[in-house]
């Protein structure tokens, strides 16, 4: 049922490359990542998104600048001290890339910590320090590959435990939680791979997550990949799909970034509606989230900074050009406009000039809406009768 996975980061010693998300699901193109500037804006401009790939994308950034021909001739990184104050003035510029992406602080305050610790020696010299980051960044990289995996396990089990239907075993995902938002393989899309893997799931929905369709471009882009079989639905079709199929959707499965210590979460814009949908409908609603995208500095989801956009993301729509002859058939078969054998992209206004916009890029489900958090360390469940998670004595005994 599943092909090969997407592989969107392309990294060895010296070299990072990574698929411009901004151009899926039309064109797949590799893009390098070769100095701090370019790593800061694939993540700004959401060339890279998900809160586990912008971590792995920043770390993988400075590591390629710490063995840049450039960056070495400079001076900056001869002894232990200046190498740990070069990566760490580096990781605090990367930092303000995505001020709500807790994977990335994280990251950042490991890698720093790693650096202070083997600048600290006595005998360090500046390229012990660069060699320490490196095996950290690299070690990272590795990581999440494998925590997503484990994710995808438990979460596969953990629906297939509490599944009292039949056979027909489909879930609802919103935006992108897959190859493309981490290092490989996913956490929520994760999790319907494994359902997939094991010939459980009948059927994956994926919303097409509004303003900036990660659904639609790239989820889609995922699970027609992997020949998981799937439609697409508008955000605001959810409710209407639930309806009509009460004993045949087994879960709505959404990622997170940033899980307050009571579980509380941040993720895309509209993941709140899913919630309260589902539970009207009595649904599992799963959060799937790595350990690091759990902030446990703050108590509840009403500490959670969210990120407001550009009302542009909202007004208009980017993409190729189609004939407008093909659109009157009335299926997805459409013929695209091209120019010297390449697509005609534009960009067109959808809202009424003078219109006011808001814009948040993310919302916060309340804990009370969650049936489980699902992380590589194992399924997080509430007390009975509690409508939190202590996600501190989880993570801590895990």
């Amino acid at each position: 049922m599943t092909g090969a996975t997407l592989q969107a980061i392309r990294y060895q010693r010296g070299s990072l490359e990574i698929i411009d998300q901004l151009l899926l699901p039309h064109e797949t193109l590799y893009i390098p990542i070769s100095t701090l500037a370019l790593g800061h804006d694939a993540i700004k401009t959401m060339k890279v998104r998900g809160a586990p790939a912008i971590a792995i994308v920043a770390a993988l950034s400075l590591a390629v600048v710490l063995v840049d021909p450039s960056t070495v001739a400079s001076g900056r990184l001869l002894t232990a001290q200046g190498a740990v104050v070069f990566i760490e003035e580096s990781l605090e510029f990367l930092k303000t890339s995505r001020p709500t992406a807790v994977n990335l602080f994280d990251a950042a305050h490991k890698l720093a910590k790693g650096v202070r610790e083997a600048g600290a020696i006595a005998s360090a010299k500046g390229q012990d320090v660069v060699d320490k980051y490196l095996e950290l960044a690299e070690k990272m990289l590795e990581d999440d590959v494998k925590d997503n995996m484990n994710i995808g396990r438990f979460g596969a089990e953990f629906i297939l435990k509490v599944w009292k239907g039949g056979d027909d075993l489909r879930v609802i995902t919103h935006c992108n939680t897959g190859s493309l938002a981490t290092a490989g393989y996913g956490t929520a899309l994760g999790i319907i791979r494994a359902l997939a893997g094991q010939n459980k799931l009948t059927h994956a929905y994926c919303t097409e997550t509004r303003p900036y369709n990660q659904g639609s471009r790239l989820t889609a882009y995922e699970l027609v990949y992997e020949r998981i079989p799937s439609t697409l639905i508008t955000d605001s079709m959810a409710s209407a799909l639930l309806a009509q199929n009460p004993d045949k959707i087994a879960a709505i499965v959404v990622g997170a970034d940033r899980v307050a210590a009571n579980g509380d979460t941040a993720n895309k814009i509209g993941t709140y509606q899913l919630a309260i949908t589902a539970r009207y409908h009595n649904i599992p609603f799963i959060v799937a989230a790595p350990s690091t995208s759990v902030d446990l500095n703050i108590g509840s989801g009403k500490e959670i900074h969210i990120e407001v956009r550009p009302a542009v993301e909202v007004t208009t729509l980017r993409g190729p050009v189609v004939e407008v002859e093909s659109i009157s058939k009335g299926s997805n078969d459409v013929v695209f406009k091209t120019h010297n054998g390449q697509d005609v992209t534009e960009t067109i206004a959808v809202a009424a000039r003078g219109i006011g916009v808001w814009n948040p890029s993310f919302d916060v489900t309340p804990a009370e809406l969650i049936s489980a958090v699902v992380t590589e360390k194992g399924v997080v469940l509430k007390e009975d009768g509690v409508q939190t998670f202590d996600m501190k004595t989880f993570l801590t005994s895990h």
